[in-house]
C-alpha cells in the first residue's frame, strides 16, 4: 500500500476487482505454480492487503517493509518452497502462459535463476523470475547494498559468475510495451484494456497485443512513463 508513485495501487479497482485480485486470478491459471503466496509487510497500512487475501482465499506472509529480500526469504522458509517464482503485485496483465514458459525453462536447465527480464523481449508487466531456494538463501546472506535488499534478485543477476542465469526470450521484441501499474497513467491503461475485454481476466497477452494493433491510441496513455532505475529503490 506504500507505493510512492501511486499509493494503494494494488487495491485500486480494475473492472470490479482489485489490481491484486486480477494478478492472483491470472497466476492461479499457471499449470506449474503450485501455490500463490502474497508476501506483504507487517506495516499496519497493509492490514488491508491481508483482508483482501482472506477475501480471495490466498495464503499470505507478513515481513519487513524495507528489507524486501528478507521478506521473500522468510516467506520461502515458511512455505517450504523448493523454488520461488517472483511476480510483483502491480502486474494485473501477468500471463500464465509466459510464467509457465519461464518456469519450464528453469526446470529443464536446472539453473539457479531464470527470468524473462535479463534480456527483455516481453512487455514490462509480464515479468517472471524463478530461483532456487538455495540461490535465494545465498542472496539473503550476502547482499549488502540497500537496493539489493529492496529489489530481491539484483544480487543474483549482478553476479553471473556465482549463479547459473538463464534468460527466457520471446520470438518477437515487445519490450517497448508498458503493462505494469506504477502511476495513474499506467492504471488508466490497464483499465482501458480490461474494459475492452468486457471485464473478464481470462484473455492472453496476445489478445492485448491484438487490441493495441486495433487501437494504437491506447499505447499513448502511458508511453511517456519512465521506469524507476533499480538503484532508485
Amino acid at each position: 500500500m506504500g507505493s510512492t508513485r501511486l499509493p494503494g495501487k494494488v487495491l485500486m479497482d480494475l473492472g470490479g476487482q482489485t489490481v491484486l485480485a486480477r494478478g492472483v486470478r491470472r497466476l492461479r491459471r499457471a499449470s506449474l505454480i503450485q501455490q500463490v503466496v502474497i508476501a506483504t509487510t507487517d506495516s499496519p497500512k497493509d492490514d488491508a492487503i491481508v483482508h483482501e487475501c482472506n477475501r480471495l482465499g490466498v495464503v499470505y506472509f507478513r515481513g519487513s517493509e524495507e528489507d524486501v529480500l528478507d521478506r521473500y526469504y522468510r516467506t520461502a522458509e515458511a512455505t517450504g518452497a523448493d523454488a520461488v517464482v517472483r511476480v510483483t503485485s502491480d502486474c494485473p496483465l501477468i500471463d500464465p502462459e509466459i510464467s509457465d514458459k519461464v518456469i519450464r525453462a528453469f526446470l529443464e536447465r536446472q539453473s539457479d535463476y531464470a527470468s524473462n527480464t535479463l534480456q527483455r523481449t516481453y512487455p514490462r508487466g509480464l515479468d517472471t523470475e524463478v530461483m532456487t531456494r538455495d540461490a535465494l538463501a545465498r542472496t539473503w546472506r550476502e547482499a549488502r547494498k540497500p537496493y539489493q535488499r529492496t529489489h530481491v534478485t539484483a544480487y543474483i543477476y549482478e553476479n553471473p559468475d556465482w549463479f547459473d542465469l538463464l534468460a527466457v526470450t520471446g520470438e518477437s521484441d515487445h519490450s517497448d510495451c508498458r503493462w505494469t501499474v506504477d502511476t495513474p497513467e499506467d492504471l488508466s491503461f490497464v483499465r482501458a484494456v480490461y474494459e475492452r475485454m468486457g471485464g473478464c481476466d481470462d484473455f492472453s497477452w496476445r489478445d492485448v497485443l491484438a487490441l493495441l494493433d486495433r487501437e494504437p491510441a491506447l499505447v499513448e496513455l502511458n508511453r511517456h512513463i519512465a521506469q524507476k532505475a533499480v538503484h532508485e529503490g
